[in-house]
């Protein structure tokens, strides 16, 4: 098992750090953004731990999250899914600090593609909490990998876990496995799995479909969205079997129940098209047919929420 401590830009973490969402509660996720689309961490396991080196001169361990993914997003859709969770209070700002990075002249016309490393349940320690990594060297760029059974991996699962436990409610498994937390169910302790926010849940769609709609095979990234099945406000959670890739429009009549997939995965489309707005003829076109599935299997829609599509939102 493994743990990554990234170098993070110290803007990045203040912001974050003292950032108070309107809802009052802890943040549920950030986009640890690399200004390159180039070498994206590529040796840390979905629910490893991630942690934040500060830059220089404040060479410090200062928190950190749990890993979900790594893609890379045009720069603007990148603000899109995840907003000030981008650890910039707008756009503009985000920009440009990346441009500062990347060097050179920003034309404010270009979406260039950036690195997004997505992190879950966030935490961020008090500057007293902060710790020196170990066996770190001068010259590491953006990060460096430990092995939880090396003598520097327990150092620093040591200097985590009363800190986790004091603040977070998050405890170290004593296998350093990973993050435990309290199961409020049984009473005993269960290894976290990264819990998606609306931004990594969009993200991680997008991907698990190959970037394209799952109902017409468009790859214009912005003109797709990430639909849920189960809607939100009815008890569905931000999963990707929870979630299609389709098209704008096409998103909107699913929501409304024009359309809907069934749980052999072929699309039905109502005939109150027709009736309500006398037209439709070219979604008509896609009934009957079957969706482009994500090539993970364990990533297919679920059937259990396609029913509940069918059966609670489709218009028939």
């Amino acid at each position: 098992m493994k743990l990554y401590v990234g170098v993070t830009d110290n803007n990045w973490y203040d912001f974050l750090s003292n950032y108070q969402p309107l809802s009052h509660q802890p943040l549920d996720e950030v986009n640890f953004w690399q200004p390159s689309a180039t070498g994206l961490l590529r040796s840390l396991e979905q629910g490893g731990l991630f942690l934040f080196k500060l830059h220089s001169p404040r060479n410090y361990i200062a928190g950190g999250g749990i890993f979900a993914s790594a893609t890379t997003l045009p720069i603007s859709l990148a603000w899109d899914a995840f907003g000030v969770k981008n650890g910039a209070p707008t756009y503009e700002e985000m920009r440009r600090r990346i441009v500062k990075y990347r060097g050179g002249q920003d034309n404010r016309f270009e979406d260039f593609p950036i690195g997004c490393l997505i992190l879950t349940q966030p935490f961020f320690f008090k500057e007293p909490q902060w710790f020196h990594p170990p066996e770190w060297s001068a010259n590491i760029v953006r990060g460096k990998s430990y092995d939880v059974s090396s003598e520097a991996g327990k150092f620093i699962l040591k200097k985590l876990e009363y800190r986790l436990a004091e603040k977070h409610n998050m405890f170290m498994d004593e296998e350093g496995r990973g993050i435990v937390e309290p199961n409020s169910r049984y009473g005993n302790k269960t290894l976290i799995k990264p819990r998606l926010g609306q931004g990594s849940f969009r993200v991680m769609v997008t991907d698990a479909y190959n970037r394209a709609c799952a109902i017409t095979h468009e790859k214009a990234l912005p003109v797709l969205e990430a639909a849920h099945i189960k809607s939100y406000t009815d008890g569905g959670p931000h999963a990707v079997k929870n979630g299609l890739l389709i098209r704008s429009d096409m998103h909107r009549l699913f929501d409304k129940g024009y359309m809907t997939i069934t749980p052999q995965h072929h699309i039905e489309v109502s005939r109150r098209i027709r009736e309500e707005f006398h037209n439709g003829e070219y979604y008509f076109t896609f009934h009957g047919k079957g969706v482009n599935l994500p090539s993970n299997r364990l990533d297919y829609p679920s059937k259990e929420f396609l029913s509940w599509h069918n059966e609670k939102v489709f218009r028939g």
